[in-house]
């Protein structure tokens, strides 16, 4: 799979966020190491906390698969309605938990559109992660 196809897919996934209090809608598009593709959406609650970010609901759909490999991950986000001018990238908790499955080399994907996005590790984004070589 292409970037812009991973892109168009994270965009897609997109659309089916349920985002009805903070209207920013976010899709992801998690690539296995065997090639398959795993989309996710944020899923809001009223009360926020248990609110799920479409990089984890992606992460989960694969994992609960069966699929704990992962080469990269594409992120959209804007307003809904809107056009983003900056890229969206990924809270905290999502970084931990992707790096739980991707580790430092696992590529993320920031994009604005298909032609304009930026490229880095998750260890760029979350330098000295903590993950299971911690624990043994």
């Amino acid at each position: 799979m292409t970037k812009q196809e991973l892109i168009r897919a994270a965009f897609a996934a997109r659309e089916k966020a349920y985002a009805p209090y903070s209207r920013f809608k976010v899709g992801a598009a998690l690539e296995a190491k065997d090639g398959r593709v795993f989309t996710g959406c944020n899923i809001e609650s009223a009360t926020y906390t248990p609110t799920c970010c479409a990089e984890r609901t992606a992460l989960v759909k694969a994992v609960s698969e069966g699929v704990r490999e992962f080469s990269r991950i594409a992120i959209v986000g804007a307003a809904e309605g809107k056009v983003n001018t900056l890229v969206t990238s990924p809270c905290g908790v999502c970084r931990q938990f992707l790096y739980e499955f991707g580790g430092d080399e696992l590529e993320v994907i920031l994009a604005k559109n298909e032609e304009d996005y930026l490229e880095m590790t998750l260890g760029q984004l979350l330098p000295i992660g903590f993950g299971p070589a911690n624990l043994e």
